[in-house]
């Protein structure tokens, strides 16, 4: 791996790059190192301890290789994903999570034994997890750049060719020129302050974009999180052991698993507070205390006894993090339409296993380790195939749009970064926009949004690290609210995560895909499960679904 370095720059030559630091990175950058290639890691926080994974516990999808087991869990998925997954693909997952978490165990991780001695591995907690891979990536002889946010990709007419960023820890523009790039930066949601998502803002999907990637699913993202309103930790699970109540003190709900739309709509009518009282034994609190430490710290910091006292509850907004959408894949080893890309993870479309379903936890989880291994070996024999290496092309800047250089950021009366934010969390955030969704609503705020993205075109960009960021970002959370925008006014019906007001039904003449191009005029086509159809389907009421990408498409 060769390294030229200057006061103000780093460049590096190798034969993959990793952009993404969190499992689906981590998994990436290993395997691509197996298979012999030389391999740099670069993520916008610390590879270990960014990102959603990294400061919880996630479930796993760990089912022995027992043929009618593993058939029954996945026909129960496919059903689940309102038709929209494919079984072959969640047997694929299940064959490599099995594979790979004996790899893990192997390489340090402590999992829980039965009473017969047996592991189990359907648990993983993230800090332990994430230092694990951390060390795996490192003594498999990844070169890995911490703080180190990737602003742009390089390419040519030949496809990818590596990524152009910024170090937080020194100032210093970075350079890699590689033949191959994994874009794992997990999804967007458009910094809602959910721990450890503050760094997924949707950037591998402008990356992607910006050199004419598809995204798909991107209308099931309408996924919302529990949390204590001064605090950031979404894990709602342990609420299952509380009594909800009106700012009154009258009760809503007194224990037990809740409706999907409980919260939302409760919190329609005003305030809601939750005290864990079903939790009544001092055996009961200490069981849930170690089983999901970190949910309590924010209310030991606060003072609070959550267990007899009530605090309040809010929704934060996981978009894609924990919804499905994202960068189209068009083949088995997670590859895109663009030559030498591949993506992994939540920057990729999880509705090969989930569907219409949100992937949080376990699927999302067994997403990572899965899709982050075919990627990154996939990344690497491509890389290693080609005749001229990435340093010898003639490569230039992708990018287009939030960047101190390149026509789209040039300077004019454009809103600065942290008010273009704002704006658009103020089209995403509210549950009367896009939880309960009603077709006049979204689509004002689709045309409120098409604007903002004519100001972003007048955007200047400051010179310090945290403005660079911060523009992109900020690029990248416009962009990715008007894809699913977009996508969800042309679906109309209600799937999975996905719901209309005006539609309230699942129409089986919609069994279909959704993809979303573009970026000024973005456009969207079906595709069928299982194939690559570019064509419309039929539908139910032809008269109604027929223009729907004329519509869909508006600037």
């Amino acid at each position: 791996m060769s390294v030229e370095s200057g006061k103000s720059h780093i460049r590096l030559d190798a034969d993959v790059l990793i952009i993404g630091g969190g499992p689906a990175g981590a998994w990436a950058a290993w395997s691509a190192a197996k298979q012999g290639a030389k391999v740099v890691l670069a993520d916008k926080g610390f590879l270990g301890s960014s990102g959603a994974t990294a400061p919880g516990g996630t479930n796993l999808l760990y089912l022995p290789p027992n043929p009618a087991q593993r058939e029954a869990a996945v026909q129960q998925r496919y059903r689940e994903s309102g038709y929209l997954a494919e079984p072959a693909w969640i047997h694929r997952v299940l064959d490599q999570v099995y594979e790979s978490l004996q790899l893990v165990e192997s390489w340090g991780y402590p999992f829980r034994r039965d009473e017969a001695g047996t592991p189990l591995r359907d648990h993983l907690q993230g800090p332990e997890y994430m230092r694990i891979m951390r060390r795996a990536v490192s003594r498999a002889g990844v070169r890995i750049l911490d703080q180190s946010p990737a602003l742009e990709l390089l390419a040519d007419e030949h496809g990818v060719g590596g990524a152009r960023g910024i170090s937080r820890l020194d100032g210093r523009d970075w350079e890699v020129r590689a033949n191959a790039v994994v874009i794992a930066t997990g999804g967007c949601a458009f910094l809602s302050k959910g721990l450890g998502c503050n760094v997924l803002t949707g950037d591998g999907l402008l990356m992607a974009a910006e050199l004419g990637a598809d995204l798909s699913g991107m209308e099931f993202t309408r996924q919302y999180a529990p949390s204590a309103s001064f605090a950031s930790v979404t894990r709602g699970r342990l609420l299952n052991w509380a009594t909800y109540t009106n700012a009154s003190g009258e009760v809503l709900h007194a224990g037990g698993p809740r409706a999907g739309d409980f919260l939302p709509r409760m919190l329609r009518q005003g305030p809601v507070y939750a005290v864990l009282d079903k939790a009544d034994t001092e055996e009961k609190r200490t069981i849930l205390r170690n089983s999901h430490a970190i949910f309590f710290l924010p209310y030991d910091r606060a003072g609070i006894d959550p267990f007899t006292e009530r605090f309040q509850l809010t929704l934060r907004y996981e978009g894609t993090v924990r919804g499905t959408g994202g960068i189209r894949l068009a083949g088995d080893d997670c590859s895109t339409t663009v030559g030498g890309l591949y993506a992994a993870g939540d920057a990729a479309t999880r509705e090969r296993i989930t569907g219409a379903k949100s992937g949080g936890g376990a699927f999302n989880a067994s997403w990572a380790i899965s899709s982050g291994t075919w990627s990154g070996e996939a990344a690497a024999k491509f890389a290693l195939s080609q005749e001229k290496l990435a340093a010898q092309r003639n490569l230039k800047p992708a990018g287009r749009y939030g960047l101190a250089a390149g026509g789209a950021a040039d300077a004019g009366d454009g809103l600065p970064a942290d008010a273009l934010i704002e704006a658009v969390q103020r089209e995403v955030f509210p549950l009367e926009i896009n939880y309960f969704r009603s077709e006049p609503v979204v689509a004002a705020s689709l045309d409120r949004l098409h604007r903002l993205w004519e100001q972003l075109k007048g955007q200047t960009t400051g010179a310090s690290v945290r403005e660079r960021v911060r523009a992109r970002e900020a690029a990248a959370m416009t962009a990715t609210a008007r894809w699913m925008y977009t996508a969800a006014l042309a679906r109309r019906e209600s799937r999975g995560l996905h719901a209309f007001a005006e539609y309230p039904q699942t129409d089986p003449a919609q069994q279909y895909r959704l993809l979303v191009s573009g970026l000024e005029m973005i456009q969207v086509r079906p595709e069928l499960v299982g194939g690559f159809a570019a064509d419309p389907v039929p539908t139910s009421s032809p008269e109604q679904h027929s223009d729907f990408k004329k519509e869909a498409a508006r600037p």
